[in-house]
């Protein structure tokens, strides 16, 4: 097995800003607030998917944004909210915090879902600061940011499909075709000394995970050669692909070959002779492998087996021999583990988050909270401007600048905005 890992950035939509409107009915003299809320921005949410089964979709789109919740209307009307996105992932796939390196979520379960990144809050009208002393506010809130973050998905990848067949068949030369994997390759037994495993896309949403298993010897059932090493990662796989040198090049009987892989694939464990099988007549190409192929068919095509004749080496064929592959393993009924580590969450962001401190001869004043009353406020509107004041000193902004020395006159900064301080 090995690891399938792919860095994304997630970004939620924004909320819809509220809406500063006023009542213009012909029969309401006096008018009033009637602006109505933004709404909430999309969120970015990550659902476990049992037909997805690599994460090898996620290397060619890395960033995913959240749309956006409208503004707020007249007539008190809601802005619609921003669409959430749904982004599938194996079962099992574990979902890191890059900043931290810890996990955040391990979806174990079919379906299962998490929010990864929050969409922002939509901000409140006019019509939701009206006060029996404040009958007609002229300002609105802004909507809050999304949740962003960079985040990584990890997946123990067991392999799909086992590729095997006796030494120099193909089985390197062919993994290293139809997938990104660069196995050693070279003329001489017991090259592939362990599984060689890559990813195959097929097409969108359709991937699996291929292993070339070390060559088979006879005895390999008993231990002799590579023997239960290799045979404990053939007991994983989904789908089997035997692969024949239909040519015999090495004075070998391709049907033979079959029947003695096999035979010592049910000695170590009788389930093993019971997986989906297909056979791969490989070397095409090289003289003597029409008898090879002929034979192959005579002997197998009415027991069932269907048989892909090949060419490593001129790629003819591959692209049918992935899609029937695909097949197999889409239909085929086997569980899927997962991680079982513990993980602990990342604290998530405080939406009433308030930072006072003095710092390089400044009094600063930020967080998520101050920067959407700063963004909301209406600087030339009487009423807007009463209203940050009185959030500042409701929120004890007031009290802890004074208790770090501020003074009549002095320059606050809020959120990069520079102020006069008056008491």
């Amino acid at each position: 097995m090995f690891i399938d890992v792919a860095k994304i950035h997630v970004k939620a939509g924004k909320g819809g800003d509220g809406a500063v409107a006023w009542r213009r009915e012909k029969y309401e003299p006096s008018g009033g607030p009637y602006g109505g809320d933004g709404g909430d921005g999309g969120s970015i949410i990550l659902m476990a998917d049992e037909g997805i089964r690599t994460l090898m979709d996620f290397r060619y789109k890395r960033v995913y944004k959240g749309e956006n919740g409208e503004n707020g209307r007249t007539k008190l009307q809601y802005g619609k909210k921003g669409q959430d996105i749904i982004l599938k992932v194996p079962v099992g796939t574990l979902v890191k915090d890059e900043a931290t390196g810890k996990v955040i979520v391990d979806l174990k379960e079919k379906n299962q879902t998490y929010v990864i990144a929050k969409g922002g809050k939509g901000g409140r009208g006019n019509a939701k600061f009206a006060t029996a002393t404040r009958q007609a506010p002229g300002f609105a809130e802004a909507g809050t940011k999304g949740q962003e973050r960079d985040i990584i998905l990890e997946l123990k990848l067991l392999a799909d499909v086992g590729l095997i067949g006796f030494p120099n068949v193909g089985k390197s030369t062919l993994l290293s075709i139809v997938s990104a994997a660069k196995p050693k390759i070279a003329n001489y037994h017991f090259t592939t000394l362990k599984p060689n495993l890559g990813v195959v896309r097929v097409d969108e949403g359709k991937s699996f995970v291929i292993a070339d298993i070390p060559g088979l010897i006879e005895g390999a059932s008993q231990g002799a050669g590579l023997g239960h090493d290799f045979l404990k990662h053939i007991e994983r796989t989904r789908v089997l692909v035997h692969v024949i040198d239909a040519a015999g090049s090495e004075g070998r009987d391709p049907v033979e070959d079959f029947y003695k892989i096999n035979e010592e694939l049910s000695q170590y464990n009788q389930k093993l002779s019971e997986k989906p099988q297909i056979i791969v007549a490989n070397k095409i190409d090289l003289p003597g492998s029409e008898e090879g192929l002929k034979a192959l068919k005579e002997e197998f095509e009415p027991k069932g087996y269907k048989i892909y004749p090949i060419s490593a080496a001129t790629k003819k064929g591959i692209d049918e021999l992935k899609y029937a592959i695909w097949d197999i393993v889409e239909n085929a009924d086997t569980p899927y583990e997962t991680f079982d580590e513990e993980f602990v969450e990342p604290e998530k962001p405080d939406e009433d988050t308030i930072i006072v401190k003095y710092e390089g001869g400044k009094y600063i004043v930020e967080g998520s909270f101050i920067e959407r009353l700063l963004y909301s406020t209406y600087f030339d509107d009487i009423d807007s401007l009463r209203y940050f004041q009185d959030t500042l000193r409701k929120k004890g902004v007031v009290e802890k600048l004074e208790k770090l020395g501020i003074k009549e006159g002095d320059s606050v900064f809020i959120c990069d905005h520079e102020f006069e301080f008056f008491d």
